[in-house]
């Protein structure tokens, strides 16, 4: 039995990164003298156990055969005779494929290390073919590794995939999961630009995709193309340290803008609306999380509206809270000016910009917070008022406030 210490973490550790996660692999054993040793089973597909202290997993040398379309069409066959070097020749990029044994010694069958110094993202061998997950991961890793390019094979290899339908049977787990996780990476919109340029956008997210031509006012959107302004919002979401749900509100907030009728554009009246229907249609598919969901469903609404209440009263700021159900979700709230900022810096030449909206409606918030709503709800109820006339009490009471401190 041998062990070695494979994929992320050798990578990580040759490109001077720190490293988060630890994998092992296993050649040479069974998975009954692994649970002999005290390793905990884990894998339901193949034999990955817990190391009985530090938790960390290791994994049965392995190789796969395909069986059938998608993430799950494989046969894996895991035993003592399995070599270090066939375990590697399955895994997705060369980067991924280093080996380092207990003394330190590295095992590089398929030129990891020489792709690290030239920062490139390269399939280990055809086999990358057989499991459509991988066009997804590579995106990721453009994201996280934003000075790797894409070698052009893999590139190929991955347009013929998609040309072959393998993206047409990924998972919808899968692709939340990969998505997700290139949303929270430095340069999220490099993700985008892969799916793009391999074709696999336009099946997992056809939303998205056809954003790109669109085009927008130039006196409000120097860049003019939808796509690329999207891209820029969601790069903004990362410089600005954002959580995952801003992120993928700002990925979202324009759909309705590649649905604008020809004769329409470049103006896109009504868009947030259409951008919100779309947007439920995308999370249903991939079975977006709630909290990601319903903060991009306010997001695509009224991001028209938080851009131009500058120009609001304090009536309208406060039915403009209320919609935003900021005052039983203040927090949620900040995350949506968030995406909102977001949306407004990123445009072409205006990324430095203030975004002034942001701190008015949070203080408005704030002293309209302040509405005694229990005191007035029991006044009202007393006086024989109910229902939507006691909500327009309290909503008048709170504009007051507003008014008042000169929001």
């Amino acid at each position: 039995m041998r062990t070695f210490r494979v994929g992320g973490a050798v990578r990580d550790a040759l490109l001077g990164l720190p490293v988060q996660d630890q994998d092992w692999v296993v050649v040479g054993a069974t998975p009954e003298q692994m649970i002999e040793a005290g390793f905990l089973p884990v894998g339901k597909d193949f034999p990955v156990f817990l190391h009985p202290e530090t938790r960390e997993e290791y994994a049965l040398a392995r190789t796969e055969r395909k069986t059938g379309r998608g993430y799950q069409g494989f046969t894996v066959h895991a035993a003592p005779d399995v070599t270090l070097e066939q375990d590697l020749g399955r895994r997705d990029l060369t980067i991924n494929a280093i080996a380092q044994a207990g003394d330190g010694a590295l095992i590089d069958p398929h030129g990891g290390q020489r792709d690290l110094r030239a920062r490139v993202l390269r399939h280990v061998t055809d086999a990358f073919r057989e499991d459509p997950v991988r066009i997804l991961r590579v995106a990721r890793f453009a994201a996280r590794f934003s000075d790797f390019t894409v070698a052009p094979e893999t590139l190929e290899l991955m347009r013929a995939m998609v040309e072959d339908g393998e993206a047409d049977h990924l998972v919808p787990e899968r692709v939340w999961q990969e998505l997700a996780r290139g949303l929270m990476e430095a340069s999220p919109s490099r993700m985008f630009d892969v799916l793009r340029a391999c074709g696999a956008l336009a099946r997992v997210l056809p939303e998205v995709d056809r954003l790109w031509g669109v085009p927008q006012r130039a006196d409000y959107h120097p860049e003019v193309d939808t796509g690329v302004h999207n891209m820029m919002v969601l790069d903004m979401s990362a410089r600005l340290d954002a959580p995952l749900p801003v992120r993928f509100a700002c990925l979202t907030h324009d759909l309705g803008k590649g649905t604008t009728p020809a004769e329409m554009l470049p103006k896109h009246i009504g868009h947030e609306q259409r951008s919100a229907k779309l947007l439920q249609s995308v999370c249903n598919r991939l079975r977006v999380p709630n909290d990601c969901r319903e903060l991009a469903d306010v997001v695509a609404r009224e991001h028209g509206n938080i851009h131009r209440s500058g120009e609001f009263g304090a009536a309208a700021i406060v039915r403009l809270l209320e919609r935003c159900d900021a005052f039983r979700k203040p927090q949620r709230f900040d995350l949506i000016l968030l995406a909102c900022e977001c949306d407004a810096r990123g445009r072409l030449g205006l990324q430095e910009q203030p975004y002034p909206q942001r701190a008015r409606l949070l203080r408005a918030l704030g002293v309209a917070q302040q509405a005694p709503t229990a005191e007035i709800a029991a006044q009202a109820r007393a006086e024989g008022q109910e229902g939507a006339a006691i909500g327009e009490r309290i909503q008048k009471v709170r504009a007051s406030l507003v008014e008042a401190a000169g929001v």
